[in-house]
C-alpha cells in the first residue's frame, strides 16, 4: 500500500501568494490616504531593510504599467502671464499632476523617468515673468529646483565629491509632502540606479540623452532669466549638472 502524501501538506505553512486576504483588501479599498500613508510608513520604519527594498521593488513595477500610459503637455503646465490683464504667470492643475508624477518615480528609485518628466517643466518655464512681488511662482520653481537635486540623489548633494548640503527649507519640504520627522538621505535616486546596476549596457545611451536634454533645458532657462534680468530659478539643478558625469 503506498504511503499517505498528506504530511508535507501539513508541513508547508506558507501562505498562498497571489491573493490578498479579504478583510485586508476590504480595509485597503475604504481608507483614506492618510491612514494608508501613516500604515505604510511605519512597517516601512519597523521592518527590516529587505521590507523596504520590496516594497520599492513593487511600487516601480506599479509605476512602469502606469508611466507607459501617461502623457504630459508642455503648453499645459503653466498660465501665462497676459499684457492685456495684467495677470501674473502661474501653475496649471496639470503642472501639480505632473509634479506629482515626477516624485512618485525618483521617490521610487526611477530617477532618470523622473529626470525626464522634470526636463519637460524646466524648458516648460521658459518664457516666464516673475518678479519680487509674485513670490508664489518663484516660490514654486524652488521647489521645481529642489525636485531635480532629489532626482538626481536623494539628498540634493551634487556630486559624491563635493559633499552634502543643507536639507530642503520647511517651505520645500512641505511643498514636497515630506513628514516634518522624515531625513533626507541618499537613497533612492538617479545616481543609485546606476550604482544598484538598475541601468543596463542598453539603457546608458537612454540614460545621458535624459541628462543632456536636462542640461541643454537648464542653460535655456539660464538664457532667458539672464535676457529679463530675473533670478535664475534652478541654480540647485545646474550645480549637481555640472558636477555630474554618467
Amino acid at each position: 500500500m503506498p504511503a499517505p502524501q498528506t504530511a508535507s501538506r501539513s508541513l508547508d505553512t506558507r501562505p498562498a501568494l497571489g491573493h490578498v486576504n479579504l478583510m485586508v483588501d476590504t480595509f485597503i479599498a475604504n481608507a483614506n490616504a492618510d491612514d494608508l500613508r501613516s500604515i505604510v510608513r511605519n512597517l516601512l520604519a519597523t521592518n527590516p531593510p529587505h521590507f523596504a527594498h520590496a516594497f520599492t521593488t513593487a511600487a516601480r513595477s506599479r509605476l512602469r504599467q502606469t508611466t507607459a500610459r501617461a502623457s504630459i503637455n508642455p503648453y499645459a503646465l503653466f498660465v501665462r502671464q497676459s499684457s492685456h490683464t495684467g495677470a501674473p504667470a502661474g501653475p496649471t492643475p496639470h503642472l501639480h499632476d505632473v509634479l506629482t508624477r515626477a516624485r512618485s518615480l525618483y521617490g521610487a528609485g526611477m530617477g532618470f523617468t523622473s529626470l525626464n518628466i522634470l526636463a519637460s517643466i524646466v524648458r516648460a518655464s521658459v518664457g516666464l515673468r516673475w518678479d519680487d512681488d509674485d513670490g508664489d511662482l518663484a516660490a514654486l520653481l524652488a521647489v521645481i529646483d529642489a525636485d531635480i537635486g532629489q532626482a538626481i540623489q536623494a539628498s540634493g548633494i551634487s556630486s559624491s565629491s563635493v559633499g552634502p548640503g543643507p536639507d530642503p527649507p520647511g517651505d520645500v519640504r512641505r511643498l514636497l509632502m515630506v513628514d516634518d520627522d522624515a531625513r533626507f538621505i541618499p537613497i533612492q535616486s538617479s545616481k543609485e540606479e546606476i550604482e544598484g546596476g538598475r541601468v543596463n549596457d542598453d539603457d546608458f545611451g537612454t540614460a545621458r540623452a535624459i541628462v543632456d536634454d536636462l542640461r541643454k533645458a537648464v542653460k535655456e532657462s539660464m538664457a532667458d532669466v539672464a535676457a529679463w534680468g530675473g533670478e535664475f530659478p534652478f541654480e540647485r539643478a545646474a550645480s549637481s549638472l555640472d558636477h555630474w558625469k554618467i
